[in-house]
């Protein structure tokens, strides 16, 4: 009988699923809940089977949304228990210094991912509720929160520790927590055997670029360092995010512009980047713009590609050389102008990319630098959901979680 984990990501109005077989990897099944607790109607979609089912009424919470995808799951398929489901594995965005490994769902850990939520309020809040409701609605299966910072946990103290006052630091919990963790981790795991080279000593950067855009160096599969931070905020340019940016902008808004903490948080999360700069946060958008002879977006897109290049500068020093530099990601796997323009500014340094290869769109993992390349370059598709779905099914059939969580019906 096939096996197979119901891997859910839960957002402040929004509910991604995906149905893993764990033998395939492949997706048997997705959806989407949109527009949660918002005064027009909401949006389901469910595809199966070649099959796509949509709906539209009022979603007015998670528990609402997540009863209807069950049904969604009764009605057009696939049938849970008969597809061998194990495990629900959450997504969950940060786990701060409290799980540095996933962890079952039970009332202790729901609180605790909660309360983490001063470290990611736009996301922990609705991915606790989210599995609070499945624990309810599937409690004989065992419910487990995957965390998106886990795999940046192991970074060096280094690379994690912000040079703030040091009693400040430890009574608020601030340093560098990372984010699409889940992403970087598998992406690396998955670079050897794509490369063909050992995975010890390995050194490696994995851009995962996206509308939210993360680095990390990694060195025999283990990080060294990433680009975001105490939230998803700092590093890269993206999509609506700001990225580097001095704090004391922070300082003279708040002086001269007068602008309240809840404002700079939209300004800086969802007001700038690319969105900011020229209206749009899609980089089809952008290369359109572009293409059109737009001043603005022609600046941004300077911009962007400087950040990335400037980290993977920083990297390669860091690492002391690096072997392979893999795009993923929306953007990194599907934007081959994107590619070519980091790439460029890394030929002085004996990169060399195909250019055939580049402009070719896949699905496949692949090579696309030349033989004679002094890095390997690689667009190795990302999947945060096979990654949540086999660490979730681990724990599944272990019974227990690393914290001393047992899972009982």
């Amino acid at each position: 009988m096939a096996k197979t984990v119901l891997v859910i990501n839960s957002g402040s109005s929004s509910i991604k699923y995906q149905l893993v077989d764990l033998e395939s990897g492949e997706g048997i099944a997705s959806g989407l809940v949109e527009k949660i607790g918002e005064p027009i109607d909401g949006h389901y979609k469910h595809e199966y089977n070649g099959e796509k089912h949509e709906l539209e009424e009022p979603i007015h919470d998670h528990e609402q949304g997540l009863k209807r995808v069950l049904g969604f799951f009764a009605e057009y398929g696939p049938d849970l228990q008969e597809s061998g489901i194990v495990a629900v594995g959450h997504r969950v965005v940060q786990g701060g210094s409290v799980f540095p490994k996933p962890a079952l769902v039970n009332k202790k850990t729901i609180g605790q991912v909660k309360d983490l939520a001063v470290l990611a309020p736009l996301h922990n809040g609705p991915e606790a509720a989210g599995a609070e409701v499945m624990a309810q609605l599937l409690p004989d299966v065992p419910q487990i929160f995957v965390f998106d910072s886990s795999f940046f946990f192991q970074l060096p103290k280094e690379a994690s520790t912000y040079a703030l006052n040091k009693d400040v630091a430890q009574q608020y919990k601030i340093r560098r927590y990372g984010a699409h963790g889940t992403s970087h981790e598998y992406v690396g795991s998955v670079v050897p055997g794509v490369v063909g080279k050992p995975a010890e000593g390995l050194k490696q950067i994995v851009l995962h670029i996206g509308n939210g855009a993360s680095a990390s160096a990694q060195i025999s599969g283990k990080p060294v360092d990433t680009s975001m931070g105490l939230t998803p905020l700092e590093g890269l340019m993206m999509g609506s995010r700001t990225g580097d940016i001095d704090p004391a902008v922070v300082f003279h808004l708040i002086r001269n512009a007068h602008m309240s903490v809840d404002e700079l948080d939209t300004l800086f999360n969802k007001r700038s980047g690319m969105l900011g700069m020229t209206g749009f946060s899609d980089m089809r958008e952008i290369d359109r713009l572009i293409k059109e002879g737009n001043e603005d977006a022609k600046l941004a897109m300077e911009i962007y590609v400087h950040r990335i290049v400037g980290y993977i500068g920083n990297y390669t020093a860091q690492m002391g050389g690096v072997d392979v530099i893999t795009f993923t990601a929306g953007v990194g796997e599907n934007d081959s102008e994107v590619r070519r323009r980091v790439l460029e500014k890394l030929e002085p340094f004996g990169v060399k990319f195909d250019t055939e290869k580049n402009e070719t769109r896949s699905k496949e993992a692949r090579i696309i630098s030349t033989p004679d390349s002094s890095v390997t370059i690689a667009v190795i598709p990302t999947n945060e959901e096979l990654a949540i779905a086999r660490k979730s099914a681990a724990i599944a059939a272990e019974g227990k979680d690393s914290y001393g969580n047992e899972f009982t019906k």
